[in-house]
């Protein structure tokens, strides 16, 4: 046993432990597998945990033996990682959650995992997700359901509940998610942790397992906001092979982190989307926490404006969203791809198999119902198009550096129940970068004994990450209201 307490420890406490000798990367892998073997099928039994890298500890001594020659090697140096099952690993198999992919091994890795290892992060473990990502809960046929360590009886949010949880419970120092329509800020919102989307095309796809290429993107799941930004630092950039990332080398800073600032706030104008807040019994939680968090925010110096636009997150998502017109498409596209071998190289041949969830059944067959050459798909994008300029009106007429609301107008979602009344499609259809933040808990419960995580959510314009950063990182360090699950000692 390791006997090291690594709970909360972020990427610049973990290499101040590295530089002044007190601790080795093999000694900060062993603490996080054994957390992962204590709790997630064991104890709590989160169930978080798809696969662990059988090499993290060989992949640690080397780290081990580079920092003795030459210090830290990269600015992820030795940070175990938890990624999410959908991203491709060339060491171990990437299987989007469904039995039907549970022996596929990629021929490399993604983009993003080839720039995460060159900057020294270690790839701890796979997570769990929504099977093909495909909804919000966090249920899979290759694992089941994950749990939210902070309320057994609850869902960690989705479709990346896994990396949600898993960082939260202190299984990894940082997580990748991907981000179709909700699925990086649900998890942080349900977990008390910080989800970042960027902008569609600051992040490469390459590797991932796709579920709508028009609305997917990858990104951080941290308890800080700082390791947000080192994790950015890293993923963001051009990848050939993604063409919607060229645009990207135009807004790239010197560093993310450079926008971490204690005074952040003082000055800004944010708009906040008054229907975007539920209006019943159920949201009185969510509404008390916001509005906390408002009032500290007007104190820190921010003009908030009051916007009445009437946004209806369930109608942007049935009307809107491409999500379920991609997928098959976009799908079949990745798994011809794929090296020879394969079981399936089709949607149909993964239905066929009947080793999916049944859960994902219905939409499953709706998406082999749809096509990017239906004529609604086309007329989706043309909406898409004119929500996106109906957003920069708004904060152009009004002025904003931000727009604010809750990530989701309930509480998470008991475990068996469908995930409702989320927020975070709005950035999704438009493709705008948006960060969820911890805003509080609700009251404590016997199931809760801290209360359950609730998530304040700011959009902003494209390529307008460093304004959340700022914004983010100012109400982090004013409302450090973060506390790991108890019972996870």
């Amino acid at each position: 046993m390791s006997g090291i307490d690594i709970r909360e420890w972020s990427i610049q406490e973990i290499h101040r432990r590295f530089n002044s000798r007190q601790l080795t990367c093999v000694e900060l892998v062993q603490a996080y597998l054994e957390r992962i073997e204590k709790y997630d099928q064991q104890g709590p039994k989160l169930n978080s945990v798809i696969s662990v890298n059988p090499r993290a500890l060989e992949e640690a001594r080397e780290l081990d033996e580079a920092f003795q020659r030459s210090g830290l090697t990269g600015p992820l140096h030795g940070i175990p990682s938890l990624l999410k099952d959908n991203v491709d690993t060339a060491d171990m198999a990437t299987t989007a959650g469904s039995k039907s992919l549970a022996e596929m091994i990629p021929a490399a890795d993604a983009f993003i995992v080839r720039k995460l290892r060159q900057a020294g992060a270690i790839i701890l473990a796979k997570a769990n997700l929504h099977e093909f990502a495909i909804w919000g809960e966090t249920v899979s046929s290759i694992l089941g359901q994950t749990l939210n360590p902070y309320d057994l009886t609850r869902s960690p949010g989705g479709s990346s509940g896994g990396t949600g949880a898993g960082i939260a419970a202190n299984f990894g120092t940082v997580g990748i998610g991907t981000d179709t329509v909700n699925s990086i800020r649900s998890p942080a919102s349900a977990n008390s942790l910080v989800g970042l989307r960027p902008t569609v095309g600051l992040v490469s796809r390459t590797g991932i397992v796709p579920y709508s290429l028009t609305q997917d993107t990858a990104g951080p799941i941290t308890r800080t906001v700082a390791d947000a930004a080192a994790l950015l630092d890293v993923l963001a950039g051009h990848d050939p092979a993604d063409p919607a990332t060229a645009e990207s080398a135009r807004y790239l800073p010197h560093s993310y982190r450079d926008f971490l600032n204690a005074g952040g706030l003082a000055g800004k104008r944010i708009g906040i989307l008054h229907h975007l807040f539920g209006q019943e019994n159920e949201h009185r939680e969510v509404n008390r926490t916001i509005h906390q968090t408002l009032d500290t925010m007007r104190r820190l110096g921010v003009e908030l404006v009051d916007i009445d636009e009437k946004f209806d997150a369930n109608r942007l998502v049935a009307e809107i969203s491409v999500h379920l017109y991609d997928f098959q498409d976009h799908l079949n596209g990745y798994l011809r791809g794929l090296a020879g071998g394969r079981r399936v190289s089709s949607l149909q041949d993964i239905v066929a198999t009947g080793l999916c969830h049944p859960g994902i059944e219905e939409n499953l067959q709706k998406a082999l119902s749809l096509s990017t050459h239906d004529p609604e798909y086309r007329q989706r994008l043309m909406w898409r198009q004119a929500l996106q300029q109906r957003l920069l009106d708004i904060m152009a007429s009004a002025k904003l550096n931000a727009l604010v609301y809750p990530h989701q107008k309930c509480l998470v979602a008991a475990v068996g129940q469908p995930q409702v009344e989320r927020n975070g499609v709005l950035a999704a259809i438009t493709g705008f970068p948006a960060i969820t933040l911890p805003a509080g808990f609700s009251r404590p419960t016997a199931d809760a004994p801290l209360g359950v995580p609730i998530g304040i959510e700011f959009l902003v314009r494209p390529w307008a990450e460093p304004v959340l950063i700022n914004i983010a990182s100012a109400l982090e360090r004013a409302m450090p209201v973060r506390k790991p699950p108890v019972g996870l000692l």
